[in-house]
């Protein structure tokens, strides 16, 4: 699914994980600086660093993968 080769973006400050495609996408733009479209991996982590959001675009839409332990 996701390519070897891809370039991974880590937001080091704790994000309110209840955001969404558009909410994530929208950090990525103001506060990581990069594009949301260009195909590289971001990753969010909450306050207690036990759950993670990834945003990735696949040219054919946002695919968004959640994990908590």
């Amino acid at each position: 699914m996701i390519p070897g080769r891809v370039s991974i973006y880590v937001a080091t400050e704790p994000l309110d994980l209840r955001r969404s495609f558009d909410g994530l996408a929208a950090v990525v733009r103001e506060v990581l600086r990069q594009d949301p479209l260009s195909g590289a991996l971001f990753l969010f982590f909450n306050r207690a660093a036990d759950r993670c959001k990834a945003l990735w675009w696949d040219r054919s839409g946002y695919c968004l993968l959640y994990n908590c332990q």
